[in-house]
């Protein structure tokens, strides 16, 4: 690591008015360790590929993104096929991808912990999906994708009461949902790891396309099998309605259980296709996300790419 440059989310996470002296605290380190480092604020979505982009084009060999899921979400969209490697600063509200790779949840521990980390090649999820002002749209992601309850929760999130709550907004919401949505079906259409073949067609309410192992807090272990370390996608496939089911697999992570669940599946798999049921002329409103961030709509596809990104992985994981 010689020369790295540091994108902040200045309103990412519950603890805003501490963002810039945490990030601050995170380039002092690498400054002590003699590395040419600068910081800058994300200024937005849209914008914080091309500042990841710009920062490879003069000639960073490192960006840390200092925030939350999202915020590494956003800056990784302008680093797919480069050389150079992603370090993640955990400051957001969730930080699951710092949580499985097993970084210190301190701007400062972080920072320490990357600098004798090793850049691993990974393989990143794709997904492609339709906007919200229904154009044809792609990102990648290194956490999660999902279709279904768990999007629309990220839609009816309101961004100021996340912010203020933390996690504590989620848990609100999700229970709110599982109380009240319609949990509506689409139809999926597998492309299985093992047989190479398609699974063929099934209608599901809910999807999630997982490649971390520990998503920390209470649930830990949502995709049982999934992990960095592997090229492809762990799916959990909700076959069901049943709010039932939907609780009794949220309590199985919460103990970490391997009993299964019915009408809960789960699959190693490369690629999948995601279609809503009703008329196509009138619009789906069965919502797309990844890695938290709210995407658009189906229809959807999600594959994986192999080598895509170089990742700093601390050396004790």
């Amino acid at each position: 690591m010689r020369k790295a440059a540091l994108f902040y989310n200045p309103l990412s996470g519950r603890r805003r008015e501490r963002r810039l002296a945490d990030v601050k605290a995170a380039l002092a380190v690498l400054h002590e360790a003699e590395i040419e480092a600068t910081a800058e604020p994300t200024r937005g979505q849209a914008d914080a590929a091309g500042q990841a982009s710009q920062a490879i084009a003069a000639g960073c060999d490192t960006i840390f993104a200092c925030g939350g899921d999202g915020t590494a979400h956003d800056v990784l969209q302008g680093m797919v096929g480069s050389d150079t490697a992603l370090g993640i600063i955990p400051l957001g509200t969730a930080n699951a991808l710092a949580h499985d790779l097993r970084l210190p949840l301190s701007a400062v521990g972080a920072a320490r912990a990357l600098l004798t980390a090793k850049p691993r090649r990974v393989a990143l999820g794709r997904v492609e999906y339709t906007n919200l002002e229904g154009n044809r749209n792609f990102r990648f992601f290194t956490v999660a994708a999902g279709i279904g309850v768990d999007a629309h929760l990220f839609y009816k999130l309101n961004p100021m009461v996340k912010g203020h709550l933390g996690m504590a907004a989620y848990y609100a919401k999700a229970t709110r949902l599982w109380l009240t949505h319609p949990m509506e079906k689409f139809a999926v259409e597998v492309e299985q790891q093992a047989a190479q073949e398609n699974a063929g067609p099934a209608e599901v309410s809910q999807l999630l396309a997982v490649r971390i192992r520990n998503f920390g807090g209470v649930l830990r272990e949502l995709a049982p099998g999934a992990s960095l370390d592997r090229d492809d996608l762990r799916m959990v496939l909700f076959r069901t309605s049943s709010r039932w089911a939907y609780l009794h697999y949220i309590i199985r992570g919460l103990v970490g259980g391997r009993w299964q669940v019915g009408g809960i599946d789960l699959m190693h798999s490369l690629k999948i296709d995601c279609q809503p049921l009703g008329d196509p002329a009138e619009g789906s409103r069965i919502f797309v996300e990844a890695d938290g961030e709210l995407l658009g709509t189906l229809p959807a596809a999600i594959s994986v790419v192999r080598d895509a990104l170089a990742l700093l992985v601390p050396a004790e994981r």
